[in-house]
């Protein structure tokens, strides 16, 4: 029997020995109510998970990491010391404007983290506009990895206010 199911039975349980308790005003009475005769035994062995149950939860969802903002002068740093592969999310004609030196153009709605192929020992950094398409492929690629996604916060738009070279495609 797995845990959920314990948990419900003793639940029920619970449900039933509180209904037939019979003295309701000296419950209602009680600054704290305490746990009906019974109770340890209903829920013991209730939050022991089992292999079923971690099974039933897939690995990537359980480990899936947070963005990790990068500022436009720590991606400088990365870049210069050449151990990042920058990929950028925009549309093709967003990129026709200008795009960060030495970036990829995968766009979002192509982006398919199965296909950017096994590590080759740089780290991935994401970038859009804004922030907002780069967090959405990060979440993509964190699911897929159960890692940490690093993408660059406020996107080409605070690359450019911090000075930061483009360069057209």
């Amino acid at each position: 029997m797995n845990a959920s199911r314990k948990l419900l039975l003793a639940a029920s349980a619970l449900l039933a020995i509180t209904a037939c308790s019979g003295d309701s005003q000296a419950s209602k009475k009680r600054d704290a109510p305490s746990a009906p005769l019974g109770f340890e035994l209903a829920f013991a062995g209730a939050g022991a998970a089992t292999a079923d149950d971690a099974a039933a939860v897939p690995e990537a969802h359980a480990s899936a990491s947070p963005m990790i903002d990068l500022s436009p002068e720590q991606l400088a740093r990365r870049l210069a010391a050449g151990n990042t592969r920058l990929i950028d999310v925009r549309t093709d004609a967003e990129v026709a404007e200008g795009v960060i030196p030495g970036a990829e153009h995968i766009p979002l709605d192509r982006f398919d983290p199965a296909r950017l192929g096994p590590p080759d020992g740089r780290g991935v950094v994401l970038y859009c506009r804004s922030g907002k398409r780069s967090a959405m492929a990060g979440a993509k690629l964190a699911e897929v990895t159960g890692a940490p996604v690093e993408h660059l916060a406020g996107g080409i738009l605070a690359w450019e206010e911090a000075g930061e070279p483009l360069e057209k495609p």
